[in-house]
This record gives C-alpha cells, structure tokens and sequence, in this order.
C-alpha cells in the first residue's frame, strides 16, 4: 500500500531499483587482467608464483591487497523518495 500520490507497490518498485542498481555497480568491478606483476606495485615485496597464476594481472601482495580491501569508502546514499524530510537531513 503506497501513500500519498504513489502508486501501490511504488516502494518495492524503489527497493528493486536499489538492489538492482547495486548490484550492477558491483559486477561492473572487473578483475585485474593482462600479465601479472613479479613484485607489489605498492610495497616491492615479491609476489609469490601461486597467486600470479590463480588470479592473472594481480598487481598487489596479499598484503596490500587485504589492506586496501579492509578501507572503509562511504558512498553516497540516493534520495529516492523525494521527500522534503528527506532533503532536509
């Protein structure tokens, strides 16, 4: 039941939309291709022979890998609603 001037079911509509969205913009995130690095491009160490195989065009160690993957990046959220409660926060 939607309120106001939406139609029924317009917040799951906005809910799929999200989702789908964000999926999207995670399977846009391609892998490293091309030839991989012997040494990290962030630190120098070497990069051990398994990994260069299992994952093609790596350019980082595991450590800095798992580093870089373990910083927090906040997005912006989307206002989908349009509501001025939701523009004034």
């Amino acid at each position: 039941m939607a309120g106001g001037w939406a139609r029924d079911g317009a917040v799951n509509d906005q809910i799929d939309a999200s989702i789908s969205e964000e999926l999207e913009r995670l399977r846009a995130r391609t892998r490293p291709t091309g030839e991989s690095l012997a040494e990290c491009a962030e630190c120098g160490e070497a990069i051990p022979e398994a990994r260069r195989q299992a994952l093609p065009g790596v350019k980082l160690c595991i450590d800095c890998q798992a580093e870089r993957d373990g910083r927090f990046e906040p997005r912006p959220g989307i206002n989908r609603r349009g509501s001025k409660d939701s523009q004034l926060r």
